[in-house]
């Protein structure tokens, strides 16, 4: 049986570069994305509720929940790995958490310490038996009480920001419900029911 040499050249491709039968691909990251780094860190949490398969948190204004682009650390999610050693893994392997609310709101969340409390309470989010309430100051007054609807999506030109858009083919649909509290000189304080969950909604 005659001795086959293998010859394996190894070069860096450009992005246009088009792979060919026979071709290996190996991509190299010198250290996994920032936001995959999951480092527990001594971060004070205020627990108002926990017993054996979740607990229920108080998140302060301008606290990040999870790490993503420009907050690498110091989240919520990097305290939660300091004071729970092990916490279930969410379908986008960031453990504990269920849900999450803005940096700067603040307001209760529900982290799973079972696998089994992450698929109940995972499911009850998907299927909106949860009910959410939020109060917020906005300028002006409303009327006492309405609902609000749009499409949510990320800004066309500034990917980091969110913009509401007329047409349905564009964002997620979004519904808020609310009714005022109390009226002041120059803002009204509503409370928001939220029917759906998406990013900046009732901001």
């Amino acid at each position: 049986m005659p001795l086959t040499i293998l010859s394996i050249i190894q070069f860096v491709v450009k992005s246009n570069y088009k792979v060919k039968g026979g071709d290996q691909v190996k991509v190299l990251f010198s250290h996994p994305p920032y936001e995959n780094l999951l480092v527990p860190e001594p971060i004070p949490i205020d627990i108002v509720f926990e017993d054996e398969v979740l607990v229920v948190l108080n998140k302060p204004a301008g606290l990040v929940v999870h790490p993503g682009h420009g907050n690498y650390s110091g989240t919520l999610l990097n305290g939660l790995l300091h004071h729970f050693k092990q916490l279930p893994n969410n379908a986008n392997n960031r453990p504990g958490l269920v849900h999450r609310i803005d940096k700067d709101t603040s307001g209760l969340l529900v982290v799973a310490k079972t696998e089994s409390a992450m698929t109940h309470l995972a499911k009850q989010f998907f299927n909106r038996t949860t009910k959410r309430t939020y109060n917020a100051l906005v300028w002006g007054e409303p009327n006492e009480a309405g609902t609000i609807t749009g499409n949510i999506g990320r800004h066309f030109k500034n990917r980091k920001v969110m913009d509401v858009f007329p047409d349905a083919d564009f964002g997620k649909h979004a519904v808020t419900h609310y009714k005022i509290l109390e009226k002041f000189h120059y803002v009204s304080l509503l409370e928001c029911r939220l029917e759906t969950g998406r990013t900046h909604q009732i901001r």
